[in-house]
């Protein structure tokens, strides 16, 4: 029998298979077949009929124009990714309206969020974000040892960008806002965005986050792209982990002034991309039916998903992203895990939102299988009685 293929395993066949070269060269050429690997022990993980729906992924994947770009990508796999760095580069500034200078990629969004911490905090400086939200920058403001102030959420769960404001002072590093924010789903508008950006010192970075943009239908909002080149202390974020479905591959970029741009580059990993993922993105840009296609197929889960938990008394945030919000009525933490011991992987819990449920929505066929799993884990009559 086949077993599952693990990191250790695969590392244990390698040795094995160049031990077997080196005592007997024609392995090399296939002239001898090696003797079968010693099993593989279980592999810890989800199980392999779960559905999961905790990391926002996207569950449809990404592009066949990308799939086949990957594919193509193996010729050149044993070169340095340099050129098309630059192409992707080159691509993604024609894409926004500015200059190659005022793009930087990343391995992943999680990089750019990193390098933006290391190059505007320090000990004496502070961050500001939203109470909550998505955890990257705080987080890696603690290696920074910058102080963190967290603004809790206005009472319909979104960002409260006039304390967020005021609590920018001259110690205030960067000022953190995740449109639409992860995990409530809930957006920032133009307005409120313009007012927030012309409010904030200048000496502080404002750094958006538009991970989810890409689902967003409120016509409200706005991307923070419209400031670029007229903001000098703006920097946008944005990713093909979520609507280009290439979580699993890593890649994000920002856009900003060439000068933030050369400052967090400091900071980068060097070699940070791969030839894969750059041929992928590449071409998820030149796939333009991607986009709303994706984002038609996970708006209507989230209706239909909507309007199911509604019919049963649940309350929702309303979502502008790939994912929901749901008050179970009590702490989060009992429903997780009797999901999980159906083999349905919801979102983590938040702390400043104990009775909320995380949901990535997935397929309708797993969007079913939720459900099923969900009313059988919260009966209806409870949170009616809460």
């Amino acid at each position: 029998m086949n077993q599952p293929l693990t990191r250790r395993g695969f590392a244990r066949d390698v040795a094995y298979a160049l031990g077997a070269c080196a005592v007997a060269p024609g392995l090399a050429r296939g002239a001898v077949e090696p003797a079968a690997a010693p099993p593989t022990p279980p592999q810890a993980g989800p199980p392999p009929r779960a559905v999961r729906l905790d990391s926002n992924e996207n569950p449809y994947g990404p592009s066949v124009m990308a799939l086949e770009a990957m594919s193509r990508s193996q010729k050149i796999a044993a070169r340095y990714p340099d050129a098309l760095e630059e192409e992707l580069s080159v691509a993604l500034a024609k894409f926004h309206g500015v200059q190659r200078d005022n793009i930087l990629l990343g391995c992943g969004s999680g990089e750019i969020l990193r390098m933006a911490d290391m190059a505007f905090l320090r000990p004496d400086r502070t961050v500001v974000a939203a109470e909550p939200t998505f955890e990257a920058v705080l987080s890696y403001a603690k290696v920074t040892r910058a102080e963190a102030i967290k603004i809790p959420l206005t009472p319909d769960y979104r960002h409260d960008l006039s304390r967020m404001a005021a609590a920018c002072g001259r110690r205030t590093g960067l000022v953190y806002v995740c449109n639409p924010n992860n995990p409530t789903g809930t957006i920032v508008s133009r307005d409120e965005l313009e007012a927030f950006i012309a409010r904030v010192p200048k000496t502080t970075t404002i750094l958006v986050d538009e991970a989810y943009c890409h689902f967003v239908e409120d016509a409200a909002y706005a991307s923070a792209f419209e400031w670029i080149g007229k903001a000098p202390n703006l920097i946008v974020v944005r990713t093909f982990s979520k609507i280009y479905g290439l979580a699993g591959m890593r890649l994000g970029y920002a856009a900003a002034t060439k000068e933030a741009i050369e400052e967090m580059g400091r900071h980068r990993i060097w070699s940070n991309t791969n030839a894969a993922v750059l041929e992928a993105a590449i071409a998820s840009l030149l796939d333009t039916g991607h986009v709303p296609r994706h984002r038609r197929a996970v708006t209507d889960g989230k209706r239909w998903l909507s309007a199911e938990l509604e019919k049963d008394g649940r309350t929702v945030i309303p979502s502008e992203a790939n994912f929901a919000m749901i008050d179970v009525g009590s702490d989060v933490e009992p429903v997780i895990a009797a999901l999980r011991s159906r083999d349905v992987l919801p979102g983590r819990k938040f702390p400043s939102l104990p009775n909320w449920l995380r949901v990535t929505i997935g397929t309708p066929q797993e969007m079913r299988r939720f459900l099923a799993a969900f009313r059988a884990v919260v009966p209806a009559r409870d949170i009616r009685a809460a």
